[in-house]
């Protein structure tokens, strides 16, 4: 007799194999080798019956299940069973894993092989490869975790609509992929007045504080990744020219702007200028936070630097103080601010650098810039090629990063312990709602429950009938309950995501915080919006500067301030604050629009109605 083993090899039948399996499941159970071997007899006899040259790995496994049953053997047969779901469970686990790996292996680039791809991922190699294949056990254990928390916190609830809609792609949870531990912030703005007084000992690192231009550059470095380890998005160090500054005028006196050109020596043998000198500590930061990391999982850190003109100046770091006692300048800050963006965008021509992702800031007050020099120099630079944020605001009440829309400063105290706290700043969690499939879900429950069903049966139809629709004094306000709805369970998934965090705190597995480089109570809770303008056009509204079009995004606006207004507070004792942001079309943004309907407008201006999945 022959046996044919799982992946399809064929051996010759050994029936000493049946025995040790079946006395290792007796004999942990306390059973005798007299028990042993009658079931032995019984499994080799219905092996006689079935008469065949062949028999399967699986059909013996199944014969002995029986004969444990037969022999009344109940808690064997129980333990028989759950012995080989386990092992099967195993086998598929591993299946899945080695498919990943060849397709990996196969694929031409990481994006085409990833759960959950990342932009800042350029190429493939075993260490990219660590990380992405366990991307999937990372997005399950952090929903489980998730489902957990709100059935402890909302008894009520019927936790089981997170998964839903999560998986009817309605909502979208940025990085949920990104920690085996399942949850993590994601991005930040730290102050970085701790790393002046302490280095990074309060964050695991080895380094004290720095003591020169030199030791600032090295260990601004290891900061910057031993803080993005600890998040899954970006982390922004606004005030890192203002304290490359300080360090310079302590190396070369508070003047040292005014003559760049003065000659210094590295060594007996070298000589240097101030202003080579200085680009050559740029080049030594800035090629190193770019360099691909395995604490990132072969990524570079998401950094973010900011530049402010002279009122944001003023109002972020007037009372600021440095721990030697002496105040920072705008004069020798906004010379370095110059020369690093010039320099930042001639280095770029050179090599392709991803990062910092430069944002500067400007006052606009009574129809103008209040600082006319800044604002003339960033139209220069935009003018030079150079490719950085503008974040434009009436006040020098918030700051701006990659993405968010505002980030409001809650305080702008100075200690000596934190430095300037108004730059603590960032979302500790963010979910963005998928506009488009939210108002195509609308829409459909509106016009079936309006007798217009046959729209929703794949069949043409036209545009002016949909805005029609949308146009029925009934439609706003039915829309609006429609999104409160979502946005109701979306602060519940907020909150119980926050107590995650809060519990991670507890148990010490956050020092970033405890360390005072950010506050866990300062960051937001974000909510994202993407697919606006799909949503619109898909409503037959045109996205330009008109009453239809202004009167719905003010309705989505409006009805998500008024939410994030109404749900700030405190949840057991942990302070709670929403914002808003406009997602741009990053990979994992981008990809609910390919699985949302679309419209087609064929050679007669119809408009073909493809169902939502």
């Amino acid at each position: 007799m022959k046996v044919t083993k799982r992946d399809g090899q064929v051996v010759n039948f050994n029936p000493d194999k049946i025995k040790i399996a079946i006395n290792n499941c007796l004999s942990q159970l306390g059973y005798s080798n007299a028990d042993v071997e009658q079931v032995f007899k019984a499994v080799m006899g219905r092996i006689e019956e079935e008469e065949k040259g062949n028999i399967s790995v699986e059909t013996i496994q199944d014969l002995v299940e029986t004969s444990l049953m037969d022999l009344s053997y109940y808690s064997a047969a129980k333990s028989f069973i759950l012995y080989r779901k386990n092992h099967e469970a195993i086998r598929d686990y591993v299946k899945k894993k080695t498919d990943f790996i060849a397709k990996y292996k196969e694929s031409a680039n990481t994006a085409n092989a990833t759960v959950d791809d990342n932009s800042n991922v350029a190429n493939k190699n075993i260490g990219i490869l660590n990380a992405e294949i366990h991307k999937s056990d990372n997005i399950q254990i952090s929903r489980g975790m998730v489902m957990h928390k709100l059935k402890e916190l909302f008894p009520d609830f019927d936790n089981k609509q997170y998964i839903k809609d999560l998986e009817h792609h309605i909502i979208y949870k940025h990085d949920e992929s990104s920690f085996a531990g399942a949850v993590a912030p994601y991005c930040c703005s730290i102050t970085m007045y701790p790393f002046l007084n302490e280095g990074i000992k309060g964050i695991g690192g080895l380094s004290a504080a720095p003591k020169n231009l030199d030791s600032f550059c090295g260990m601004y470095v290891n900061l910057i990744f031993a803080t993005a380890s600890q998040f899954a998005g970006a982390v922004a160090t606004s005030e890192f020219l203002l304290y490359f500054t300080y360090f310079c005028k302590r190396e070369w006196g508070e003047e040292f702007w005014k003559h760049p050109e003065t000659k210094i020596s590295i060594s007996s043998t070298r000589k240097k200028t101030i202003l080579s000198q200085i680009h050559q500590y740029w080049q030594q930061v800035i090629y190193s936070i770019n360099q691909p990391a395995a604490a990132r999982g072969m990524q570079s850190a998401f950094v973010n630097f900011s530049y402010f003109d002279k009122p944001f100046f003023d109002g972020m770091f007037g009372e600021f103080v440095f721990p030697d006692g002496t105040k920072p300048d705008w004069d020798s800050l906004n010379w370095i601010q110059k020369e690093f963006m010039q320099w930042f965008n001639q280095e770029r021509l050179r090599c392709i650098l991803t990062f910092p992702v430069e944002s500067f800031t400007l006052l606009y007050k009574d129809g103008k810039f209040v600082d006319e020099e800044s604002y003339n120099f960033v139209c220069e630079e935009y003018a030079r090629g150079h490719s950085f944020f503008t974040y434009i605001s009436d006040t020098v009440d918030s700051l701006s990063s990659c993405c968010r829309l505002k980030n409001k400063i809650q305080t702008k105290e100075f200690n000596f312990t934190n430095g300037n706290m108004g730059v603590q700043t960032g979302s500790k969690s963010v979910i963005t709602l998928n506009l488009n499939r939210i108002v195509q879900d609308w829409f459909k429950t509106t016009v079936d429950e309006n007798g217009f069903s046959e729209c929703w049966q794949g069949v043409a139809t036209n545009i002016p009938g949909i805005r029609n629709t949308w146009r029925k004094n009934y439609s706003h306000s039915s829309f609006k309950e429609h999104l409160i709805s979502i946005l109701n369970r979306v602060y519940k998934y907020h909150i119980a995501y926050n107590e995650l965090l809060w519990d991670m705190y507890d148990a010490g597995l956050l020092p970033v915080y405890t360390a005072g480089f950010i506050n866990l109570n300062k960051q937001y809770l974000t909510v994202g919006l993407n697919g606006l303008n799909q949503a619109a056009e898909y409503l037959g509204l045109t996205c330009s500067d008109n009453p239809e079009y202004k009167e719905f995004c003010q309705l989505i606006f409006s009805t998500i301030k008024d939410f994030n207004t109404e749900h700030k507070g405190k949840f057991n004792g942990h302070q709670l604050t929403f914002n808003t942001e406009l997602v741009p079309k990053r990979s994992g943004d981008f990809k609910p629009l390919l699985i949302d309907s679309e419209l087609q407008m064929d050679n007669e201006g119809q408009a073909t109605l493809l169902c939502a999945a």
